[in-house]
């Protein structure tokens, strides 16, 4: 891989609890670069997020949470009920993102990292993202694991968490995209980790 002269771009995305984020851990401690969608379209909206003041602004000041962040509860109910609102929102965040997003890259380009990993909760969504990328990654399980794991860690009752996947790309879309699959259902971090390791050769071959 150290004498590729161009950075394998590889996306990766999954429903909510599939896994995603551990995925993205094991490549980095692999030595990939990873750029999060998901982390910075939290910083951006965090206290004194350069989304901060267009989200009071087009929202209401009642959207922003006494931290001076964006009150992700309230926001959440809006744009579960109102799909204008969902793309209000997306504006202001999508456009901050992306300039974030290509300053990591770059960032990670003269730093000599030859795979890129772009964690993209949305990527099959989007379209654009897939003709950005070299391959796709997908980690897929059961959307009742999905439901039990996000349960588990934040507490949302079962109807939220179904209203997020309804949000979201079905399995059947997400996998139509993938280049590879982790099937993320009982397994081990071990194992997981070994399925991480095979995508890691296997792309060895290919930058």
């Amino acid at each position: 891989m150290q004498n590729s002269p161009r950075p394998f771009r590889l996306g990766l995305t999954g429903g909510i609890g599939s896994g995603k984020s551990t995925v993205g851990q094991m490549l980095v401690d692999a030595g990939a670069a990873l750029m999060d969608a998901d982390a910075i379209a939290r910083s951006v909206t965090a206290p004194n997020g350069s989304a901060i003041a267009a989200i009071a602004q087009t929202f209401g000041s009642e959207f922003i949470n006494a931290e001076g962040a964006l009150n992700r509860d309230r926001m959440r109910a809006l744009v579960f009920s109102d799909a204008s609102a969902k793309q209000r929102l997306e504006a202001i965040i999508h456009p901050l993102v992306s300039l974030a997003t290509q300053a990591q890259t770059q960032a990670a380009v003269e730093a000599g990292h030859t795979l890129l990993v772009f964690d993209v909760p949305l990527l099959v969504e989007s379209g654009r993202w897939r003709t950005q990328l070299d391959g796709v990654l997908v980690v897929d399980c059961e959307v009742t694991t999905q439901i039990e794991r996000v349960m588990a860690r934040s507490g949302l009752s079962a109807e939220a968490v179904q209203g997020i996947i309804a949000a979201q790309a079905t399995r059947a879309q997400r996998l139509l995209a993938a280049d590879w699959v982790i099937f993320n259902e009982g397994l081990s971090l071990d194992a997981l980790h070994a399925e991480v390791h095979q995508i890691m050769r296997d792309l060895s071959c290919k930058v």
